[in-house]
């Protein structure tokens, strides 16, 4: 790709990869930028960044190309892109629901992540959606969890999105689940769980701290049941990491095919059996700037009959 080196440049888009970029304090540490690089990313080899390089993939910011000796130039900034040689392929696919002038939804698979990170970059709902739409500055609303399937918001203008993220901080966004998990005839529903959630250990986990202030709450109902497996519906009014996930294994009816609650299990990046019976249904707001109601419900369904008994 031939870009013209200009005083207001704006990295392109790569194969639905938008540009990183770096800042270049005043230091007298490195002699190149390569050296700056290696040094500021000491997870990342050396290697890599060679290859970066000679891939052309590092630019100045006046959008010249970066050569592997290029002398370290302070109080500047410098672009890169990220790409993986070995990518795990995700064999499911999003789909578009509706499009605006400001909104992209999209009904996200299981097994999706959000946002390029750790081993996936191509493999991802954001990336994946740039390289459909040539969105450069698409960017998610919200989020949901890489094993989680549905319903889910993107902005496609800078000058709107934090209109939208607003509304999400303000807790005017009514999103509803649909969860497979166990039935048991003692619990009563519907009812409203509040619980205090804090980070757990692995760290990407959450646990719940039974004296402290609640700081999450869902509204849950039963929709239906056979007896062994249920379909939950959950209202979540706060937002919490794995909030959903949590507060159904603290009722002791775990998500089915959850690998973290009540325990971790480890899965192959490949591994796409069993996917987290965890839905995103519906969501419903009123737009800020049409002054309109908005309702988007994924095309997807859970279902007890398709449940096996020895989970």
């Amino acid at each position: 790709m031939k870009i013209s080196p200009s005083d207001n440049f704006t990295p392109p888009l790569i194969q639905g990869v938008s540009a990183s970029k770096v800042f270049l304090p005043y230091q007298t540490a490195s002699n190149t930028i390569f050296e700056y690089l290696c040094q500021h990313f000491p997870h990342i080899q050396a290697s890599e960044w060679q290859q970066r390089f000679t891939d052309r993939l590092i630019y100045a910011a006046d959008g010249t190309i970066v050569q592997l000796n290029n002398p370290y130039t302070p109080n500047t900034h410098i672009f890169y892109y990220r790409f993986l040689k070995h990518e795990v392929h995700v064999p499911f696919q999003h789909e578009i629901l509706f499009e605006n002038n400001d909104l992209l939804v999209v009904d996200k698979p299981h097994f999706l992540t959000m946002n390029p990170t750790g081993q996936y970059v191509q493999e991802t709902l954001l990336v994946r959606l740039k390289n459909q739409t040539s969105y450069a500055d698409l960017t998610p609303i919200h989020r949901l969890d890489r094993e989680t399937a549905g319903v889910v918001l993107f902005s496609k203008r800078p000058e709107s999105r934090g209109i939208y993220q607003q509304l999400f901080a303000d807790r005017k966004v009514q999103k509803i689940y649909h969860a497979i998990a166990g039935y048991k005839p003692e619990l009563s529903f519907p009812q409203t769980l509040q619980l205090h959630l804090e980070k757990g250990q692995p760290f990407y986990t959450m646990r719940t701290a039974p004296n402290k202030a609640s700081n999450s709450e869902t509204y849950i109902e039963l929709l239906e049941h056979n007896f062994q497996w249920a379909k939950y519906q959950l209202k979540p009014h706060t937002g919490k990491q794995h909030q959903l996930r949590v507060h159904l294994n603290f009722l002791g009816i775990p998500i089915l095919n959850d690998a973290f609650y009540p325990t971790v299990a480890h899965k192959a990046d490949h591994d796409f059996n069993q996917p987290l019976q965890l839905l995103a249904k519906h969501i419903l707001f009123i737009d800020p700037i049409l002054n309109s109601t908005m309702q988007f419900s994924s095309k997807r369904e859970l279902t007890l009959q398709t449940q096996r008994n020895d989970k």
